[in-house]
């Protein structure tokens, strides 16, 4: 039987700790293609590269392991939609995956994560798509603990499929002497960023700002991703890419005169 063909992407960067992970794990179940950006791009969302060129090429960071590996100048959707026009041609990933990412995608995150725009640009483009991170921001994170359950997740949704528009959102809690209690499938928690600018000045006088704050969670659920990886346990939330407010509309339309 023909392995199946997964697309491997991230925002952290190529040579990230957290890919070559991700690579391992999922050369294991099929055959493995890498495109993922030249340098870091946490935080880009879902932003795409329309004003410059972009630049994608072959690297052989994964050469070890058998894979095909491309870096791109742009982000990480723009490395899922090189890899469907460029990369893939007239092949079709069976399996978008992206990460693992150093830092977890919590709540509300999840808009501002490039690792997630990533798995959903694969859903807007069709694929069954997977996003995976891990709450431990250090650059030396040690990844070991997520393998199996990493490739647990992927097979399943090979073997069984997601529903169009959809991709999962998985985090996985930082590595503890405790083992992780297992797998479960949550929403998304109702918590924020209280942000704050630290107003500073360079070596020339000049003040710039830096951005800072504090994560907020007043969701007291036990059915959020915020509370079962607090819990030890990996947390996958079904994500899409409509944003409408359908439960909105109807008010509105009652309401406004229009």
């Amino acid at each position: 039987m023909l392995k199946p063909l997964i697309l491997v992407t991230n925002d952290d960067g190529i040579v990230s700790n957290g890919i070559r992970v991700l690579a391992e794990v999922m050369s294991e179940i099929g055959e493995v293609i890498v495109v993922a950006p030249d340098s870091p791009q946490s935080g880009m969302g879902h932003a795409i590269t329309i004003g410059e060129p972009l630049r994608l090429i072959p690297e052989d960071l994964f050469d070890d392991l058998n894979i095909k590996s491309y870096k791109c100048s742009g982000t990480p959707a723009d490395c899922v939609k090189l890899a469907k026009h460029h990369v893939f041609k007239d092949k079709s990933p069976d399996l978008v995956v992206s990460g693992i990412n150093h830092g977890s995608n919590l709540a509300v995150s999840v808009l501002y994560s490039g690792t997630m725009s990533a798995a959903i640009e694969g859903a807007i483009e069709g694929y069954p798509s997977i996003g995976y991170s891990l709450a431990d921001f250090s650059h030396d994170a040690d990844f070991s603990h997520t393998r199996d359950y990493v490739k647990q997740i992927a097979e399943e949704v090979l073997a069984k499929g997601l529903t169009k528009g959809v991709a999962l959102n998985v985090n996985f809690p930082p590595k503890q002497n405790e083992k992780i209690k297992g797998i479960k499938i949550c929403r998304q928690a109702k918590a924020h960023w209280e942000e704050e600018f630290d107003h500073r000045k360079d070596p020339y006088g000049r003040p710039y700002f830096w951005l800072a704050g504090n994560f907020v969670n007043n969701d007291k659920g036990e059915d959020t991703d915020v509370w079962a990886v607090d819990h030890n346990y990996v947390a996958v939330v079904p994500c899409q890419y409509d944003m409408t407010a359908y439960h909105t509309m109807a008010q509105i339309n009652d309401d406004w005169e229009i």
